[in-house]
């Protein structure tokens, strides 16, 4: 090599480190996985200043603590879902668990049963039943849509020929975890359910950032064959999302039954579809992989401020609660399309 060339490569170091900063590169940029939870976040708070703006007594603190009363078994089950949906899957079975759980508890509360034999009794169903469809879809290699299609046929066939009326609870256990107030601040209360919530998904939440399991989920969810290459636990990770979720399902059926003192085999249904949306709307990414907890309750928290304004408008049908919730699915789902084509 010649004396000039070996002068020229020498100097290619000091000439890059010298060389003028295109300033544009200094541009700070969010990362794409959060531009959906922040799109969320945004689009809450317009909802809520709207209202502010626009509606009488909007302003009462009551307004946001009702907001997780009325939503606090839908945001257990989207909790539940959200594990699901990050390893890559799906979960069409949770608002029949819910279904059989609400009636399962309250024929053996009627029957007289100890409470507290029936609370731990219908959480561990729901955690079995869960289980037994993440096995049949991980060693079986089941389509998680068929897997809990078929699971959700099980649950509600079970809920319908254990009763298919309306049972009521006079438990006095259970009247007096419905009748518990919580008193927060200047006279206003929550209920025990909503607090339930709240600490569900602080759990769920501290799970999945700061644990290997959750870290496991994010890695199924981004390539499972590749998270099997490096010798993650694929199969017992997978399993136990759905344990989770049947978990959360059976949770939410148990809060239901708190707040109405009833079950009825005909209760749940859809919720299924309503966890999924309000996990989508939350940020969670549907092909696995991103998203997070917070986004969830925040996408929970818009399901519910919906309804709410409509309630308020007073002259809007519910139908209307659907009809924006669909438009916000599909705005959402073209949000994580062209985020995930700006990552690749």
């Amino acid at each position: 090599m010649s004396e000039s060339m070996k002068t020229t490569i020498d100097a290619t170091p000091e000439i890059a480190q010298n060389a003028p900063v295109n300033p544009r590169r200094r541009v700070y940029r969010p990362n794409a996985k959060y531009i959906p939870i922040l799109a969320t976040l945004v689009l809450l708070l317009a909802m809520y200043i709207g209202g502010l703006a626009n509606l009488a007594h909007f302003d009462d603190p009551r307004v946001v603590v009702n907001l997780f009363r009325d939503n606090a078994v839908l945001l257990v089950v989207a909790v539940g879902m959200t594990f699901v949906i990050l390893t890559g899957g799906i979960d069409l079975s949770v608002g029949a668990v819910i279904s059989l759980t609400t009636t399962l508890t309250a024929t053996l509360l009627q029957g007289g049963w100890p409470p507290l034999l029936v609370l731990p009794l219908v959480l561990v169903l729901g955690a079995l039943l869960g289980s037994g469809m993440g096995a049949v879809i991980q060693y079986f290699k089941v389509e998680p849509f068929i897997a809990t299609l078929a699971g959700l046929f099980l649950a509600r066939g079970l809920a319908l020929y254990i009763n298919q009326e309306s049972i009521p609870i006079r438990d006095k256990l259970w009247v007096t975890l419905s009748d518990l107030r919580i008193p927060l601040f200047d006279g206003v209360k929550t209920t025990l359910i909503a607090v339930v919530a709240l600490v569900v998904v602080l759990i769920a939440a501290a799970v999945l950032a700061w644990t290997r399991f959750g870290r496991n989920v994010y890695a199924i969810g981004g390539s499972a064959d590749s998270a099997l290459l490096m010798g993650l636990p694929v199969a017992r990770t997978r399993v136990l999302v759905y344990t989770i979720s049947g978990f959360c399902a059976a949770l939410g059926g148990v809060l239901f039954t708190i707040n109405s003192t009833s079950g009825h085999a005909l209760q749940g249904a859809g919720t299924e579809l309503d966890a999924i949306a309000a996990c989508v709307i939350g940020g969670v990414l549907l092909t696995g992989g991103s998203g997070y907890v917070f986004g969830t309750l925040l996408g929970v928290m818009v399901f519910g401020l919906i309804s709410t304004i409509i309630n308020f408008q007073g002259d809007l049908n519910a139908a209307w609660t659907r009809i924006v919730v669909g438009v916000l699915l599909f705005g959402f789902i073209v949000l994580q399309r062209l985020v995930t084509r700006r990552a690749r």
